[in-house]
């Protein structure tokens, strides 16, 4: 096989196409990397946007991140052929035109609460106008500049093109098994350290923490649960109300972005001695993959996360952690 043709024009243009197509690849890369951590986020997403029009939403999820695995692999490997080129393209214009309709729907006030914005998951708390101007400042320059610089005749690069065929299905088998993995403090705003005032949504005058939901978090010790009033909760109630009546010292709530009506209903048929709260649900739902989750505080300050029920009430109402 001939060896690569040179690329004819000043060296300096190679490289900086290179380093377009390497940044844009890492931008890629970084977004695939808050999917795989928390997938079943990235489904919701796509019923949301009504993406699933053709196929299950599950399967339009790992076609998309099979995808973007694969282009931000090849291109941060230096891959820029046309048909890794035209793909991302079309990635990008795609990333644009979702983010962009959020915020001419925001712009309006059409969009739903708790929706989410961008390609970067539930790790990055940003509104549809920052989503918007950072995806177009972040991709489409480094996608133009990935054009630059780009040889001629080069023979096929091979093993590059198995490295990312590797990357993509060791990337899509971590994703289907990420929802049993304990990632949670890895996929979530929610992990140890974090101050209660710190987890927050919305801007300006409509912007509400968690400091606020529930004031009494930012002294002495508590038990929080994240619920969405499923049966695993309810069946945890009578465990967690003799929890609460034995000892003294750390108090118990639960939060939930459930409807009143269901939860009305719940504290009638279930009958939980301790709170349970409202949560607006752009603000409980980067805090957990799945339902329910439980956390400790100590003074406004999150100690330690459980995946599933608090430990003790998880042991006496007989469910796994």
């Amino acid at each position: 096989m001939p060896n690569p043709a040179p690329y004819p024009g000043p060296h300096w243009l190679r490289t900086v196409g290179l380093l377009g197509g390497v940044f844009l690849g890492a931008v890629l890369l970084v977004a695939a990397w808050s999917k795989m951590l928390a997938p079943q986020s990235f489904v919701e997403q796509i019923e949301f946007e009504r993406l699933d029009f053709l196929l299950p939403a599950m399967v339009v999820a790992f076609v998309a991140l099979g995808l973007e695995i694969g282009l931000g692999v090849a291109l941060l490997l230096g891959v820029r052929r046309w048909w890794i080129l035209m793909p991302a393209v079309l990635l990008v214009a795609f990333f644009l035109f979702l983010t962009g309709r959020s915020y001419w729907l925001d712009a309006r006030g059409l969009l739903p609460e708790g929706t989410g914005c961008g390609c970067f998951g539930n790790l990055v708390e940003r509104t549809p106008a920052e989503a918007f101007w950072q995806d177009l400042l972040l991709m489409v320059p480094a996608l133009l500049l990935a054009f630059v610089g780009r040889g001629r005749k080069l023979e096929f690069p091979r093993l590059r093109v198995v490295l990312t065929a590797v990357a993509v299905v060791a990337g899509l088998l971590f994703a289907w098994r990420a929802p049993s993995l304990p990632l949670d403090n890895l996929a979530t705003r929610l992990k140890p350290g974090v101050d209660i005032a710190k987890l927050c949504s919305g801007r300006d005058a409509e912007r509400i923490c968690l400091d606020l939901i529930i004031p009494e978090l930012s002294s002495g010790e508590h038990w929080v649960v994240l619920t969405d009033l499923e049966e695993e909760f309810a069946a945890a109630v009578p465990a967690m109300n003799e929890y609460l009546f034995a000892q003294s010292e750390a108090m118990l709530w639960a939060l939930t972005a459930a409807e009143s009506e269901r939860l009305v209903a719940f504290q009638w048929s279930a009958g939980p001695a301790f709170d349970v709260r409202e949560m607006p649900p752009a603000l409980l739902r980067p805090l957990y993959r799945r339902l329910p989750r439980s956390f400790r505080v100590e003074d406004g300050t999150v100690t330690t996360t459980y995946d599933g029920l608090p430990p003790w009430a998880a042991a006496q109402a007989g469910s796994p952690q």
